[in-house]
C-alpha cells in the first residue's frame, strides 16, 4: 500500500524555510564544487562575473549604431558596427567557455558525488542494508547526483551574473522612466512563483513514489537478469511481471503527464503578463519615438534594454526557482551523507531502538594478555527494529579457543543471526558478545574481520576472474597466486580450476564477455576457498557450507575441514547430520534460547528435540 502524499506546508511558510535551506545548500554545494576541481571552479566565476557586463555594451553599440545612421556619420557608425561585432563574438566565446567548463566540472563532480553515496553506503551497517527506509533513501540521494551539485552552482553564478546585467541595464533605464522599469520587473514574478510551487510538487510526488521507484527497477531486473531468466521461461513469469512493471511505469507517466500539462498551462499564461506588459512600454516608446521626443538610437537602446533587462530578471527569478528545485533534491543527498551510522530504526512501541551502541570505546585491538581465550556471550537479546518477537533473549554462553560447534536448529530459529552478532555484523539490542574478554564493539572493525574465515549460505557469486572470486577473501594477497592456490586447494575447488580455459584468468558468470558459467556446487567450492584465504584467521564461520554440494564432495571438504581446523575454533550451521556430528559440541537453538548443549552421543541419549531431529534425517536414508 502506497504512503498518503505528505501534506503540504503553509505557503508562505513552507517557501521561507525553503529558501533558507536553499541558501544553505547552495554554499554546502559550492564547496562541493570547488573541491572537485578548484581551477575550474574559479575559471566559471570569472567567466560569469564577466559575461555579465558584455550585454549591456552590446545595448550601448546598438544606440550608437543607430544614432549614426540617423546622423548619416559612416564612419562612427562602421566603428560601432565593428565594437558590436567583436562584443558579440566575446559573448559567444564567453558562452561557449561556460558551456564547455560546466561539462567537464560536472563529470568531474558526478564521479565525486556518487563516490561520496557508495563511500557512505559501505560505512553503513549491516542492519540499513535490510531496512527498506535505507533503500529509500539511497535511491533519493542518487537521483541526478551526478548533475544537481553543478547545476546548483552553476544557476547561483548565474543569478549573480543576471543581476549584475540587469544593474546596468537598469543604470540605462532609469534616465527614461524608473515606475516603468520596476512595473516590467514585477511583471515576471508571478510566472515564476508558479515554476517554484511546481518544482516543488514534482519533487513531492518523486519523494512520495520512492518504494514504487525501487520495486519497478526491481521489476526490470527479474526480466532482465539471467539469474531468473530460466524460472521466468519455465513457470511463464514473463508476462506476469511485464503486466506489473507496465501498470507501475504507465502510472509513473501519467502522474508526470498530468503535472507537467499543469505547470506548462498555468505558467505560460501568467509569462504572458510579462509580455503584455512589455509590449506596453514598447508602444510607449515608439509614441515617444514618433512624437521626436526621443531619439531613434535611444529608444532602440531602451527596448533592448527594456526586452533584455526584462529577459535578465527573468533568468534571476528562474534562477531562483532553479535553485529551490535543485535544492530539494540536494536536500536528499546531503540527508544521506548525514545519514546517522549506524540506523536508527523504530520499535513496536515507537521508543528509538539502535542495533549498535551509540557511545562506545574507540575502536582497538586488545592490548596486554586477554583474560580468556574465546566467544562469550553475556544476556544477549537481539530483535531486529520494528519486531515484536525477540531472535535471541538472555542468552549465555562461552566458547573456548580452539573448540569446534555445530549450530541446530529448524529455519528461522536464529543460526545465521548468531553468526552475524559473533563476526560483528549486528550488534545486541541486550547484552554483548565478548571475543578473548573484550566486547567486539569496541575492538577496531577491520582487527575483528581479520579473526574470522567466513562463507555464508548465500555467498556471492562475482561477476570477476576466478583469481579474484578466491582472492577478495583476503584482498591484500589477491596477487599472491601461491597463497590462492592453497586456498583453492582447501576449499576442494582445483577440479573447477583445472577446467577453466584461462586458469586462474579465466573470467566467470554470464555478465561480461567470454565468461565460464558455474553450476552451484562449483561457485561453493570457490566461496570455501575463499574463506580460506584468511590464513591468519583463527575462527572458521562456515553457514550451510556444503549445500549445493554432493555426498562425496560433501564428504571430501569435511575431511579437509578437520585436519585444516586444527587449533581454531569453528562454528558450523548445518541441516546435515553427518556434518554436524563432526564438531566437539553441538548447541540446538529454538525460540531465542540455547535448547540443548552438549556432543552428538549426549544429546543422543538425551533423547530431546536433537535426537528427534537426528532419527527423521536418518530415516530418509532408510
Amino acid at each position: 500500500m502506497r504512503p498518503a502524499l505528505p501534506e503540504k506546508t503553509a505557503p508562505k511558510q513552507g517557501l521561507l524555510r525553503a529558501l533558507g535551506e536553499s541558501a544553505r545548500h547552495v554554499r554546502r554545494a559550492t564547496r562541493l564544487v570547488f573541491a572537485a576541481s578548484p581551477a575550474l571552479a574559479t575559471a566559471l566565476a570569472v567567466l560569469t562575473v564577466s559575461a555579465s557586463a558584455v550585454p549591456v555594451a552590446v545595448a550601448y553599440a546598438g544606440k550608437r549604431i543607430v544614432d549614426g545612421v540617423v546622423a548619416g556619420a559612416r564612419d562612427d557608425t562602421l566603428r560601432w558596427v565593428a565594437a558590436e561585432l567583436a562584443l558579440i563574438v566575446l559573448m559567444a566565446t564567453f558562452g561557449r567557455g561556460l558551456g564547455l567548463i560546466r561539462s567537464v566540472l560536472g563529470s568531474r563532480l558526478g564521479v565525486d558525488v556518487n563516490l561520496s553515496i557508495l563511500e557512505r553506503a559501505t560505512q553503513m551497517e549491516l542492519a540499513s542494508f535490510e531496512d527498506p527506509e535505507f533503500y529509500d533513501s539511497l535511491t533519493r540521494a542518487r537521483r541526478e547526483a551526478s548533475s544537481r551539485p553543478v547545476s546548483v552552482v552553476t544557476d547561483a553564478f548565474a543569478f549573480a551574473q543576471n543581476t549584475l546585467t540587469l544593474a546596468g541595464y537598469a543604470a540605462l533605464l532609469v534616465r527614461y522612466n524608473a515606475w516603468t522599469v520596476g512595473l516590467l520587473m514585477l511583471a515576471t514574478i508571478p510566472a515564476t512563483l508558479a515554476e517554484m510551487r511546481y518544482s516543488k510538487a514534482g519533487f513531492r510526488l518523486r519523494n512520495w513514489r520512492s518504494p514504487d521507484s525501487r520495486r519497478l527497477i526491481y521489476l526490470e531486473y527479474l526480466l532482465a537478469n539471467d539469474k531468473h531468466a530460466k524460472e521466468n521461461k519455465l513457470f511463464g513469469l514473463g508476462p506476469l511481471f511485464l503486466d506489473r512493471y507496465r501498470e507501475l511505469a504507465e502510472r509513473f507517466h501519467r502522474e508526470d503527464a498530468r503535472l507537467a500539462v499543469k505547470r506548462a498551462g498555468i505558467t505560460h499564461v501568467l509569462s504572458l503578463v510579462a509580455t503584455l506588459a512589455f509590449y506596453g512600454a514598447y508602444a510607449s516608446m515608439a509614441l515617444l519615438a514618433a512624437t521626436r521626443r526621443l531619439t531613434l538610437g535611444d529608444m532602440t537602446m531602451y527596448v533592448l534594454a527594456f526586452r533584455s533587462g526584462q529577459q535578465a530578471f527573468q533568468s534571476m527569478l528562474g534562477s531562483i526557482g532553479s535553485l529551490y528545485e535543485h535544492n530539494l533534491y540536494m536536500s536528499n543527498l546531503f540527508s544521506f551523507l548525514d545519514r546517522a551510522d549506524p540506523a536508527r530504526a523504530r520499535d513496536a512501541n515507537g521508543a528509538a531502538e539502535t542495533l549498535a551502541a551509540p557511545e562506545r570505546a574507540e575502536p582497538s585491538e586488545p592490548e596486554g594478555e586477554p583474560t580468556e581465550r574465546g566467544i562469550r556471550l553475556e544476556a544477549l537479546g537481539f530483535k531486529y527494529p520494528g519486531a515484536e518477537r525477540w531472535v535471541f533473549r538472555d542468552v549465555d554462553l562461552f566458547v573456548p579457543a580452539g573448540q569446534s560447534v555445530a549450530l541446530v536448529g529448524h529455519n528461522g530459529a536464529g543460526k545465521t543471526t548468531l553468526v552475524k552478532l559473533l563476526t560483528g555484523l549486528y550488534a545486541p539490542v541486550e547484552g554483548r558478545v565478548l571475543l578473548d574478554g573484550k566486547d567486539v564493539r569496541e575492538w577496531d572493525g577491520e582487527a575483528l574481520r581479520a579473526r574470522f574465515g567466513v562463507v555464508f549460505q548465500d555467498f556471492s557469486q562475482y561477476q570477476l576472474k576466478l583469481r579474484e572470486n578466491v582472492g577478495v577473501g583476503s584482498v591484500p594477497h589477491m596477487e599472491d597466486d601461491e597463497r590462492v592456490g592453497r586456498a583453492i586447494s582447501r576449499g576442494g575447488a582445483e577440479p573447477v580450476l583445472e577446467q577453466m580455459p584461462g586458469g586462474l584468468d579465466t573470467q566467470l558468470g554470464k555478465m561480461f564477455s567470454e565468461g565460464v558459467e558455474l553450476s552451484g556446487g562449483q561457485w561453493q567450492k570457490l566461496a570455501l576457498s575463499r574463506a580460506f584465504m584468511r590464513e591468519e584467521a583463527d575462527i572458521l564461520v562456515l553457514d550451510e557450507p556444503t549445500a549445493a554440494l554432493d555426498a562425496e564432495a560433501e564428504h571430501a571438504v569435511f575431511q579437509r575441514f578437520r585436519v585444516l581446523s586444527e587449533g581454531r575454533t569453528t562454528l558450523i550451521v548445518s541441516h546435515r547430520f553427518p556434518t554436524v556430528r563432526m564438531a566437539d559440541r553441538i548447541l540446538v537453538l529454538e525460540g531465542g534460547h540455547v535448547l540443548e548443549d552438549g556432543t552428538h552421543d549426549a544429546l543422543l541419549a538425551a533423547g530431546g528435540t536433537y535426537a528427534k531431529l537426528f532419527r527423521l534425517q536418518a530415516e530418509g536414508y532408510t
